[in-house]
């Protein structure tokens, strides 16, 4: 199986999870009868197996590539050649984890509240290296949206006695009253630290970009018809340990506006009208880092790490010595380390969110 010189693509790669949504998601893989359902994520160039209780028959998450038009486990994939795909510097670290997971989301409920830990957390509590930092870039808002938000840290913190009775008791208006609602639009783009309370509002396209794990602390039990099991609340520790887990700090809107909004910088210039933007850096977290290519006309690529892709405005063409591929708008791909040099052409532009991992 020859994938040198190659940019590689997958297969559609839905994911189960407790909350409803994915109808737009049908739209873009062409299901006959597009519909919201508990398959509301799509999981992108991952080697991350799922965590869903009750579902461990089921294994999902892993995506799989498409190397010469035939499948294969990604994770196998890496695997079979680290310092190709990673990079020896990156594969000497991390063995062969990319250290970054990315997915799309489209909610059609608001989410459940909840909150991941820190890596801190994680390397001390959990025994893993990887806690769950994320960020959060805005593709688009469902038609009769006329309010979209998500809620994102405590802008009335509750006291930890106070938060574990409401969680205790399932007080869900009493935690909502503990945050006010961030506005959101296409191509805002947030981050998410670990231990930051948050949920997801209702009609939202994004991508999210996190840290390779599936920690949560889901402490609102019930949704969409479906309560969560014990064992999917609080990963699988009790409440008590993981109330430790919470940043208790106000944030005032203003102050999550201003400090986890990520504001564009401009790192490169490839023609005149075609540039590259930094949106999530080592300056914001030593997690992951997320870039944004504006591309009109053709321009010649030069990367020194892997990263994964998202076409999230327009279309385009990507040559490689050794391959053609069209990409549509919200198709995806995983670029190699060993892939150094590529061609991009859009001609009526096109832009490409691509996402890093830690340096």
């Amino acid at each position: 199986m020859s994938y040198q010189g190659q940019l590689i693509t997958f297969m559609p790669n839905r994911v189960w999870r407790s909350y409803v949504g994915g109808k737009t998601l049908d739209y873009l893989q062409n299901v006959n009868e597009p519909t919201d359902s508990h398959f509301p994520e799509e999981w992108i160039a991952s080697t991350v197996q799922a965590v869903n209780p009750g579902r461990e028959s089921h294994i999902e998450g892993i995506s799989k590539a498409i190397i010469a038009s035939e499948p294969c486990d990604f994770a196998q994939l890496i695997q079979s050649d680290p310092n190709y795909f990673l990079g020896p510097k990156h594969a000497k670290k991390y063995a062969t984890n990319p250290m970054v997971l990315v997915k799309y989301l489209d909610s059609s409920v608001r989410l459940h509240f909840q909150a991941h830990p820190t890596a801190e957390f994680a390397k001390q509590k959990l025994n893993s290296n990887s806690g769950k930092a994320e960020a959060y870039y805005i593709l688009d808002i469902r038609e009769g949206i006329s309010d979209p938000y998500i809620y994102l840290g405590f802008q009335h913190p509750p006291s930890r006695e106070n938060l574990k009775q409401m969680i205790e008791n399932q007080e869900i208006n009493n935690i909502e009253s503990c945050f006010k609602k961030i506005p959101v639009k296409a191509n805002d783009c947030f981050y998410i630290p670990g231990g930051m309370p948050h949920a997801i509002g209702e009609g939202i396209l994004m991508i999210e970009v996190m840290e390779p794990s599936d920690w949560a602390v889901r402490f609102e039990f019930e949704k969409s018809g479906y309560t969560l099991p014990e064992e999917a609340r609080f990963m699988k520790r009790g409440l008590d340990f993981c109330l430790d887990v919470f940043d208790y700090t106000q944030y005032t809107p203003e102050y999550i506006q201003q400090n986890f909004k990520q504001k564009a910088r401009k790192i490169a210039q490839y023609n005149k009208h075609s540039y590259k933007e930094s949106l999530v850096d080592a300056a914001t977290t030593d997690r992951f880092r997320i870039c944004k290519s504006t591309i009109l006309g053709s321009v010649t690529k030069t990367e020194d790490e892997f990263f994964i892709a998202v076409v999230t405005k327009g279309s385009c063409t990507i040559k490689t010595t050794s391959q053609t591929l069209q990409l549509s708008q919200y198709e995806t791909f995983f670029c190699p380390y060993g892939l150094s040099e590529f061609s991009i052409i859009a001609e009526d532009g096109a832009e490409i969110i691509e996402c890093y991992p830690p340096l």
